[in-house]
């Protein structure tokens, strides 16, 4: 019965791997309506907990979400075949695109046009979805009104731990209104996956250095940049156009934004944009060779935020007991909120300002909460939109 549910899990994360567009807030929206409603893995405040613990880490949020679910379903092999399964299908596409650019002329992407207001309507349902579920205090309110005002206004990364760690540190003063447990057994750490991620951060660098080889240089950069982003996909993209476009030159501007608007058509994680650069900054070295850095890249941006849930998971459920730790996560829960909601802002500003693109983010938030419409039924009308007009 346990392998049978383990297959039925990788099969609702694939499926998902397909449908999930509009990056962790909408990709949060689907999982509490697949793995939550439909299927009932965990609950919906496990689900939160789980997501707001994966907001505190560096790496891409919604693919450590879905590693934990697999890990406390069925322990680390499932968690690093749901890890496989749910980046196969992007990394699979970023890379086939790349290898289109380099041998053959790219066409426009005019038919992704109403993607973005799409993805936006999802994060907006899916903001409107957490603050029902875990804002109920108004210390909860107050945080999540500053949150989202300060990751809005403040445009730099950081903000977003920041902001994260104040909410914690805001309700974790409180604890004293957390119950007391009567028996407690000392908190047990396993430090071997944090001793390997050490050894992988430092040993890339300095095997890179010393073999000047582009593949493991290219790991370390992708490895470096997923232990040290925060604030999702969309913090990533800015870093890395300034590191593989402004300052190494691998690929040019036309080239990584034509590989940004296939992205935003694609389900999964936007983490697998990574494909797309390793294998354009391997373009010299044939097919091969492309397909090297591909991998390459994409092994670097996942393997940090893996092994770090790998690391914590293990002692998190013994940890949440503490009430300090307890109180803490009202507050965590409450900032991860506000960040939703500055994200809808954020990415609907580079939209045209016409009537067009309010009405979609409308009617895409009203299909969402008044019906059960699957997701990639509203995608595929968007797409059809398109390529219709």
């Amino acid at each position: 019965m346990r392998r049978v549910r383990n297959y039925i899990f990788l099969k609702d994360v694939f499926l998902l791997s397909l449908s999930a567009f509009g990056g962790p807030p909408a990709h949060l929206a689907l999982y509490i309506n697949v793995l939550v409603k439909k299927r009932a893995y965990l609950t919906e405040a496990e689900l939160i907990d789980l997501y707001s613990f994966c907001q505190i880490l560096p790496g891409p949020a919604s693919t450590q979400t879905l590693t934990a679910i697999g890990f406390k379903i069925g322990g680390p092999r499932l968690a690093f075949l749901t890890l496989l399964v749910w980046i196969l299908p992007a990394v699979t596409i970023m890379t086939l695109g790349a290898l289109g650019i380099i041998y053959m002329e790219h066409k426009s992407l005019g038919f992704a046009k109403y993607i973005m207001p799409i993805s936006v309507g999802f994060i907006a349902f899916a903001a409107y979805r957490i603050c029902a579920t875990v804002v109920n205090t108004r210390t909860a309110v107050t945080i999540l009104i500053i949150a989202s005002v300060s990751s809005y206004w403040i445009n730099n990364p950081a903000i977003f731990p920041i902001v994260l760690i104040f909410g914690g540190v805001v309700t974790a003063l409180r604890y004293k209104k957390q119950p007391k447990e009567e028996k407690r057994e000392p908190l047990k750490i396993e430090w071997a996956n944090l001793v390997l991620y050490g050894s992988i951060f430092f040993g890339a660098a300095l095997l890179g250095y010393i073999t000047h080889a582009l593949p493991i240089r290219l790991f370390e950069n992708f490895f470096r940049n997923g232990s040290l982003i925060f604030g999702g996909g969309q913090a990533l993209i800015a870093l890395l156009y300034k590191e593989f476009v402004v300052f190494k030159h691998y690929l040019s501007r036309e080239e990584f934004l034509s590989g940004y608007a296939l992205l935003q058509t694609l389900p999964g994680p936007l983490f697998s944009f990574s494909a797309f650069l390793g294998a354009l900054s391997m373009r010299g070295y044939g097919l091969g060779g492309q397909l090297l850095g591909s991998l390459a890249a994409t092994a670097g941006i996942f393997l940090p935020g893996t092994i770090l849930i790998f690391f914590v998971i293990r002692f998190w459920d013994r940890l949440k007991t503490y009430r300090v730790v307890r109180a803490s996560l009202e507050g965590v829960n409450a900032a991860s909120a506000g960040v939703v909601i500055s994200t809808a802002f954020i990415l609907f500003q580079p939209l045209e300002g016409d009537i067009i693109n309010y009405l979609i983010v409308a009617v895409t938030f009203l299909l969402l909460y008044l019906t059960k419409i699957p997701s990639p039924f509203i995608i595929g009308l968007g797409v059809c939109a398109g390529l219709v007009f």
